[in-house]
Formats: C-alpha cells, sequence, structure tokens
C-alpha cells in the first residue's frame, strides 16, 4: 500500500486542496500581486482602536487624558451613588481605560455581609435597568461574599471584607486614576 505525503490524492482526500504548513510560505496565484502591508486599509473597527483618545475623552485632574467614554462615566457614576443609597462601604470608581480592554471603569466596594451584598448588587441592577441599563452578566449573587456584575464598559466587584482583602484589586490598579464617588444622586 502506497501512501502520498501531505495527503495529496489518498482515498479520503477525493479533489481537496493540500493544506499549507504554518512555516511555509503561501504564494500568491500567478498574475495576481499583493499590496505591501503598509497599503492594506484596516476596517473602521481596527481603524479605531488604534487611535490614543476617544472623541469624548475627558481631562483627568492627575494626568493627562482619560480615553474612557462620558456614557461609562456616567453608568459608573450612577453604580456609585446606588450602592452609597444601600450604605456601601468602602465605594472607589477605578478609570482603567487603555489599561485593560474589558472596561473602561472598575467600581468597587464592600457589603457587611452576604445579604448586603446581594441587596447591593440588585439595587445597581434596579437602579441602572430604570435609566435603560441592563448588565451583561452578573456572577456570585447567591453567595455573595463577591459580585460581579459587567455593565459592559463598566465592571462591578461587590465583595465582602475578607474578599475584597484577599483579592486586592484595589492594590493592581494602583496607577489607576480614582473617580471622586459622589456624596448623592444627580438632582432630577
Amino acid at each position: 500500500m502506497a501512501t502520498r505525503k501531505n495527503g495529496a490524492g489518498g482515498s479520503g482526500d477525493k479533489g481537496r486542496p493540500r493544506m499549507k504548513a504554518s512555516h511555509e510560505k503561501v504564494k500568491a496565484p500567478r498574475g495576481v500581486r499583493r499590496p505591501p502591508l503598509s497599503a492594506v486599509r484596516l476596517p473602521a473597527r481596527a481603524r479605531a482602536l488604534k487611535k490614543t483618545a476617544a472623541p469624548d475623552a475627558q481631562p483627568s485632574a492627575k494626568n493627562g487624558w482619560s480615553i474612557a467614554s462620558e456614557s461609562a462615566r456616567e453608568t459608573a457614576t450612577a453604580i456609585a451613588v446606588a450602592a452609597l443609597d444601600k450604605k456601601a462601604v468602602g465605594v472607589e470608581v477605578l478609570d482603567v481605560a487603555g489599561k485593560i480592554d474589558y472596561a473602561d471603569f472598575l467600581v468597587i466596594m464592600t457589603g457587611r455581609s452576604d445579604r448586603h451584598a446581594q441587596s447591593l448588587a440588585q439595587s445597581i441592577e434596579d437602579s441602572l435597568r430604570s435609566k435603560g441599563v441592563r448588565p451583561v452578566a452578573i456572577e456570585g449573587m447567591s453567595h455573595g461574599t463577591w459580585v460581579l456584575m459587567d455593565f459592559g464598559d463598566v465592571v462591578v466587584h461587590v465583595f465582602q471584607q475578607e474578599a475584597r482583602q484577599l483579592y486586592d484589586i484595589e492594590g493592581l490598579w494602583l496607577d489607576a486614576r480614582r473617580l471622586p464617588v459622589p456624596l448623592s444622586g444627580p438632582l432630577e
């Protein structure tokens, strides 16, 4: 029984094109010229990601400009206000735009017990739902030691004290700008 290399013409191949290995040089078909990589136009989304600042970038009091969107800033502020209304402890809003790719803001807070942490998360969800913002995902609600809420550009961590000290998320982001936490919600 004779076999051929690279699967060309084997009994199960029946006209399949030969696959190139990752280290092989790929040749363009005759008569086709490929443009140099510098001439290739990136899709609009890729061009937007290459920009250093968003069109609605905001000046930061600490150092330079923030590339976070204004809507993400408003969502983070609304989350902090909802948490403070339910007596959350140690509320911090971290501007991590440009440092991580999954969010612009992290909102971190502490609940005094598992029921308090669950109540904080539920209050945040209800408050933002009334503004038309729904979470993408919520994790840890049944245990209440660490509730993680994903609102797209804003990620919320509701900890109990021991879990907050153990994971020390604020310590991981010492270089992130802190937004001032509002004492009360906007007057409507």
